[in-house]
């Protein structure tokens, strides 16, 4: 995708004058120029151009309130001078990756006054001897060269980084809140499934408990039963002893009449 078309997108039906951060990594440009970005984006203060087959910086527009700017892992190799001219506030400035050779093609820079971090990785002026006491003494305004400071001190993350890795982290933020929230709430699932399951377990010895309540029952009904079959045998045993006594009075009954007999004979 070319520079004009990128811009096109990342304005998102915004006017240039809304845009703070304009970030056109890995597009590509025409003839190594910068193209489509004029001077309508008065309050940008963070580009990005990495990687975009950059030669030059010639074509770059007046940004009073630029304060960063990548250029990292293009083809530059001088014409800085512009970036004094139409960057008059520039703090920080990333040429890392790029053609620059010579301790000289650096001087134009002289003129930011506010430049305050320059980034030179991977550049061959940074094989030179004395590089780094080179720059510091060509550029007294400069804080940090390539992170680090005169004395070797590493740049803080407020002086070092660009103001779109802020964004970054409020997303991360973001994410490990909804992470934990999203763990809270499995931990909560958990919980409820565990008393479920325990509800089901007592449920089951109730039921158990239920079954051998029916058993006793039904023990009893055939213990009443085995009663009535008791009470059956009682009732035989006693029509027999009553059948007993019928037969020893019917014979009382018989002698006396014989008895009688006797006497009448006599």
């Amino acid at each position: 995708m070319d520079m004009k078309k990128r811009i096109h997108l990342e304005l998102r039906n915004r006017t240039p004058s809304d845009v703070r951060e304009l970030v056109l990594d890995n597009c590509r440009s025409n003839e190594g120029k910068i193209e489509g970005l004029t001077a309508e984006f008065v309050n940008l203060e963070f580009l990005s151009l990495i990687n975009v087959g950059l030669l030059s910086v010639s074509n770059l527009p007046k940004l009073g309130k630029l304060k960063k700017l990548e250029l990292s892992d293009n083809r530059i190799s001088g014409g800085l001078d512009v970036l004094a001219e139409k960057l008059p506030n520039l703090t920080h400035l990333n040429l890392s990756g790029n053609k620059l050779k010579d301790i000289s093609t650096l001087e134009p820079l002289k003129k930011l006054d506010h430049l305050k971090s320059l980034d030179l990785f991977n550049c061959e002026v940074t094989n030179l001897n004395d590089y780094r006491e080179s720059v510091f003494k060509l550029l007294p305004q400069l804080t940090y060269l390539d992170g680090y400071d005169m004395d070797d001190r590493e740049a803080s993350d407020s002086d070092g980084e660009a103001d779109g890795d802020g964004v970054d982290d409020d997303d991360d933020e973001e994410g490990e809140e909804e992470e934990d929230e999203d763990g809270e709430e499995e931990e909560f699932d958990e919980e409820e499934d565990d008393d479920d399951d325990e509800d089901e377990v007592e449920g089951e010895e109730d039921d158990e408990d239920g079954s051998g309540e029916d058993e006793e029952e039904d023990f009893g009904q055939d213990g009443e039963v085995e009663d009535d079959e008791d009470d059956d045998d009682d009732d035989d045993d006693d029509e027999e002893e009553q059948g007993g006594k019928g037969e020893k009075r019917k014979r009382e009954a018989d002698d006396e009449d014989d008895d009688d007999d006797d006497e009448e004979d006599d």
